[in-house]
């Protein structure tokens, strides 16, 4: 009987040294496990304090906060002693150049004019061309920034398939570029030469051009390979028109759309002024660049070829009688005719989505 209590007594011992044993294991644990969230805790504020925005708090409606005053939110109060690399911002990288030669050009295009187009959806195509059809490219540096001028007088139709089919083009071309529209107010003869001067005096109030792109508002070119922009000779674009059978017409021939950098374009002293109704001031303007050493350069013609929006000779433009006796004279009137002699007046300017239109008068004969 003593030797059963004795045994009995041992065994009770024995549980409740392992009921004690027991308690201490899961004590220990407890307390290790709290340590280890709270120091989870302290290690994650440094980086909320890191990543938080480094902003004062927004004013109430109606007051101001001046840099310094008033701000709750100061640095050292939140010292970072391990900074997240991940939080630092790198800085913007320079972009390159623009190639010589755009890699998104696709060559041939086909271009119609039988389905008419209109400026909503011709903005819709083209959500990168900026107020007053201004682009740049995103990706690289343009080689040229380029003033494309066009001489205009109530022809909304087909202002908008030029937009329509310019404005991709030129920005697969990659070219930092602005659109604009110089429109004879009035109902006087119509001035194409004077208003292309126009057109180069407002366009570098706006931006530092060095190419300017000088274009019939009825010409569209088949070929994106025909780079509007400037060459190291005056260019003439629309080398081969359906008008004339794809042919140059004869080799002085300098009408419908060409570009000459700023230095070419002031070395001839611009255009004439007095060259009132249709045709004779792209012959007066090849005779200027002759007389001051300068060739013509022309893409290819199979390059070169555009089409014309047929029409019928706008009212107020008709022949202009007196223009084969000026082009004998260009020598003679070119340096005191141009850019230097220009007289005008700005109407209204108006930006629109895809070109900035100037109305300016140009006076009489």
């Amino acid at each position: 009987m003593a030797a059963n209590f004795s045994l009995i007594h041992r065994t009770c011992k024995l549980v409740v040294l392992l009921c004690f044993l027991h308690i201490s294991v899961t004590v220990f644990f407890y307390v290790r496990t709290m340590d280890i969230r709270f120091s989870f805790v302290q290690n994650q504020q440094p980086r909320a304090n890191l990543t938080r925005p480094r902003h004062d708090p927004l004013p109430a409606s109606g007051s101001r906060t001046e840099p310094g005053e008033n701000s709750t939110w100061k640095g050292e109060d939140h010292q970072v002693d391990e900074p997240d690399q991940n939080a630092t911002e790198e800085p913007a990288k320079e972009l390159e150049k623009c190639p010589e030669t755009s890699p998104l050009l696709v060559g041939p295009l086909r271009v119609e004019f039988n389905i008419p187009v209109s400026l909503e959806q011709i903005k819709k195509d083209n959500p990168n061309v900026q107020l007053g059809g201004r682009f740049r490219p995103r990706d690289c540096l343009a080689l040229q920034k380029v003033a494309i001028i066009i001489p205009f007088r109530k022809r909304d139709e087909h202002l908008k398939f030029w937009l329509y089919y310019l404005h991709p083009i030129l920005q697969r071309q990659q070219l930092d570029y602005g659109v604009y529209v110089i429109n004879q107010d009035g109902d006087e003869i119509f001035n194409r030469a004077k208003l292309l001067n126009v057109g180069y005096m407002e366009a570098l109030k706006e931006y530092d051009y060095n190419c300017f792109v000088f274009s019939d508002v009825d010409l569209i070119p088949m070929d994106d390979r025909n780079t509007y922009r400037c060459f190291s000779q005056p260019r003439h674009l629309s080398v081969s028109m359906d008008k004339f059978g794809f042919r140059l017409p004869y080799n002085q021939y300098f009408g419908g759309v060409s570009s000459m950098s700023k230095e070419q374009y002031l070395k001839i002293n611009g255009f004439p002024n007095n060259y009132w109704g249709w045709g004779g001031e792209d012959d007066d303007i090849y005779n200027r660049l002759a007389s001051k050493g300068m060739s013509i350069s022309r893409p290819s013609g199979e390059v070169g070829k555009c089409r014309m929006i047929r029409h019928n000779r706008d009212k107020q433009n008709d022949p202009n009688p007196q223009r084969f006796d000026r082009i004998a004279h260009t020598r003679e009137t070119m340096h005191k005719d141009g850019i230097n002699s220009l007289t005008y007046s700005v109407v209204q300017l108006e930006k629109f989505d895809l070109f900035t239109k100037i109305t300016v008068n140009v006076g009489e004969p």
